[in-house]
């Protein structure tokens, strides 16, 4: 088969384009004939070995897996033992490990049905994104008339939260992002959408009973003032070009403090799950929800949409048509 590998880590050009041995279904799996895979900053992140830190999982010197991709739509080809759930064409949607290539093989736990109405571009989008969204806005407490404030509207994850908050029940929600993906934003749900260029959102004096820094650099201390009182801030991302942590030590200063203050702060360390498959597959076939697909590349032009993704340009989501 064909599949998209790498043997070191470093920038797009370590990827390239081979043939390989097809991989056969264990306890538990199934193989898929992979149909569309999606891009996150996951894949960046264990394609660069960035930051240092995560290699102590993946692999010191080079990465024990050969290939990228975590996000998958395809149609089961055959099944390994102890699965009761999928048959052989049944199509999917899901998580696996090594999703850019023709074939690969996943746990059957972590795929459901594709949602009716779905192409497989816009399935194979949605696991990871979404799933952090909507264990995001679960962690936060949302509750029906609550005011949310989604840091990071435009991105992957960002483009789910802002459509998740207005389906569970948010009176009015607030995207932060660039001038250029305001209409995106809107297109989504959010009520309201500030120009991170031109207004500081910590700034202003409003208040939210949920905030999710999906995509900031803001210290705690400002996005604490942000909480109303019994508000929850969640910490989901923030990238920075520190080797070690990469912007973890947010993170890890939120957890330091979080039992010296008032403020409710969760930090938010996701991993998709069999409950999310289901609860995001009825949003997706009811129309609350809608993956925003920003472009689809062939499996050929992986590290092309690598480097998109890495620019900063992506409204939304970036698929890969295998």
């Amino acid at each position: 088969m064909r599949a998209m590998v790498q043997d070191a880590y470093g920038t797009p050009d370590v990827l390239r384009l081979e043939e390989i041995d097809r991989p056969e279904p264990g306890r538990g799996e199934v193989l898929l004939r992979v149909r569309a895979a999606g891009v996150d900053m996951g894949v960046w992140h264990l394609m660069a070995g960035l930051p240092l830190a995560l290699r102590a999982g993946f692999g010191l010197r080079a990465p024990r897996q050969r290939v990228r991709g975590m996000d998958v739509a395809g149609r089961v080809e055959a099944v390994g033992p102890d699965v009761t759930r999928l048959r052989v064409g049944d199509e999917v949607y899901g998580t696996c490990t090594g999703s850019f290539a023709e074939y690969a093989c996943a746990k059957e736990d972590q795929l459901a049905p594709r949602p009716a109405g779905l192409t497989p571009e816009q399935a194979a989008v949605v696991t990871i994104s979404g799933s952090t969204a909507l264990q995001a806005c679960h962690t936060g407490r949302l509750r029906p008339g609550g005011r949310v404030l989604v840091i990071g509207a435009s991105g992957g994850v960002g483009s789910y939260a802002v459509q998740l908050a207005k389906a569970l029940g948010a009176a009015h929600v607030t995207g932060v992002c660039s001038a250029s993906k305001a209409d995106l934003v809107r297109s989504l749900g959010a009520d309201e959408v500030l120009d991170y260029a031109r207004e500081d959102p910590t700034g202003g004096g409003r208040r939210y009973d949920l905030v999710l820094d999906i995509a900031g650099n803001h210290s705690l201390r400002r996005l604490r003032r942000l909480l109303t009182p019994g508000g929850t801030l969640v910490m989901v991302g923030g990238e920075t070009d520190g080797r070690w942590l990469g912007g973890f030590h947010r993170q890890l200063g939120a957890l330091l403090v979080s039992p010296f203050i008032r403020s409710r702060v969760r930090v938010l360390a996701s991993t998709p799950k069999p409950a999310d498959l289901r609860a995001l597959g009825e949003l997706l076939e009811s129309g609350a929800l809608t993956p925003a697909v920003d472009r689809t590349y062939p499996l050929a032009e992986v590290p092309d949409a690598i480097r998109r993704l890495r620019s900063g340009q992506v409204r939304g989501k970036i698929a890969i048509r295998v």
